[in-house]
């Protein structure tokens, strides 16, 4: 989950990363990840189905430079949560020594979303919201960015199917030099880790994928970079499968897409803009 950042960023700079392993194997199934080709942005929005799970899965929509939002199923089916974070600035672990100045600021907290401050691999802070978000459920994810002088505002946005509305559950403030969103991508990870958990499979599909430039013209993501963790199984893949990109990791997922191959899928067209109101301002835009 946390070490994603510092795995991901590893992964970019080809440098070696350290997998634990037990003596029979390795404890996780290996994370897998989608890099979108896409330019810098204001707002990112992507959808995911998930089509397998387990417990202890993290299917993560909208990743961006500093930082991610996805969903989670937690130690039991019936515990799943919506879950956004963003990342302090620097490479600390923990969170009680990041000072007061440098940590991220909590613009706004939805109802009955939960925030606090995570440490590890990196310090932040962390939104949650319990959604029992089903198997075959489209799931849409949604983050708006308002780059400022030296820092950027990141408010999240999910939406909720049953009243047909979405709920703003974060905004979240950090420093970035003013940076809009950059290096978009989407994963599945396993982080049980407990040894039984890469045998068993855990499968999504991310589609209609769009950002919205900081032109304002809104742009559709149809090319993809597939990518793993360093974790010694090949029971991984990626694959175009109409209008999305589908990722799986564990269990009898055979293998079909090199690392690093790129995908590109058709475009649809089908443009469905969240919602989202500008921290600082009164209207809506799209």
């Amino acid at each position: 989950m946390l070490f994603q950042r510092i795995l991901i960023l590893s992964i970019v700079a080809g440098l070696a990363v350290h997998v634990a392993v037990a003596d029979d194997g390795p404890r996780a199934a290996r994370s897998v990840h989608l890099w979108y080709q896409a330019p810098p942005a204001l707002q990112f929005q992507n959808e995911i189905v998930v089509e397998a799970s387990q417990n202890g899965s993290y299917f993560m929509a909208c990743g961006f430079q500093h930082g991610y939002f996805g969903m989670q199923q937690l130690s039991a089916p019936e515990r799943k949560v919506i879950l956004f974070s963003v990342w302090d600035p620097g490479r600390q672990d923990d969170p009680n020594q990041v000072k007061e100045a440098d940590r991220v600021k909590v613009l706004h907290q939805g109802e009955g979303v939960r925030i606090k401050r995570f440490g590890g691999e990196g310090t932040g802070a962390q939104s949650m919201f319990d959604y029992r978000w089903q198997v075959g459920e489209t799931c849409r994810f949604a983050i708006h960015a308002e780059p400022r002088r030296e820092t950027t505002v990141y408010a999240a946005y999910f939406y909720l199917n049953k009243q047909e509305t979405w709920k703003h559950l974060a905004t979240f403030e950090t420093q970035t030099a003013g940076a809009p969103l950059k290096g978009l991508y989407s994963f599945v990870e396993d982080f049980r880790r407990d040894g039984l958990s890469p045998q068993q499979p855990r499968r999504a599909r991310f589609r209609n994928g769009w950002v919205k430039t900081q032109d304002g013209d809104w742009i559709e993501l149809t090319k993809v970079t597939f990518t793993a963790d360093r974790t010694p199984l090949s029971n991984i893949n990626a694959e175009v499968d109409g209008d999305g990109f589908r990722l799986a990791t564990g269990g009898t997922t055979v293998q079909s897409t090199e690392l690093n191959g790129r995908l590109e899928r058709r475009p649809t067209g089908l443009l469905r803009p969240a919602v989202v109101v500008v921290p600082g301002q009164d209207k809506a835009v799209r």
